[in-house]
């Protein structure tokens, strides 16, 4: 496995995303409705294949929102995937404790996807069960 990551660019939520969104069974959100018009998130990819990507939304406070998490439906190896999912989450989460953030948080239903969030020192919020919060010390 040969993991690599970069900053969402303007042809890959056409190219890519919405195809992924697709893939499982997923409506798309629209463009506008991600951050930056689509493009503050990262794409994983293994060698020259992409794996997933998510999204880093900005606030006027110490909250950054990490979300939207999606993968590659075609991507068949999960165990690569579990470590790019992790890499992805992680790295959004640096980034954002490295612009500022005291919280992040994350609104999922996925159980495996709350798992990942989990290892990586995100606990689930009292109000909603798919609440998830990460506090920058």
């Amino acid at each position: 496995m040969d993991l690599s990551i970069r900053v969402l660019n303007e042809n890959d939520y056409a190219d890519i995303l919405v195809g992924w969104w697709a893939d499982w069974k997923w409506k798309a959100p629209q463009k506008d409705f991600l951050p930056e018009d689509g493009v503050s998130g990262m794409i994983v990819y293994d060698g020259d294949t992409p794996v997933c990507a998510g999204f880093l939304y900005l606030s006027n406070s110490k909250v950054f929102w990490v979300d939207w998490i999606i993968s590659n439906f075609h991507y068949t190896n999960r165990e690569n995937r579990k470590t790019a999912l992790l890499f992805l989450i992680d790295t959004l989460s640096n980034v954002a404790a490295n612009n500022g953030a005291k919280y992040i948080y994350a609104l999922i239903k996925q159980p495996s996807l709350i798992k990942k969030y989990e290892q990586l020192g995100f606990v689930k919020g009292d109000s909603y069960a798919s609440e998830m919060i990460k506090i920058i010390n």
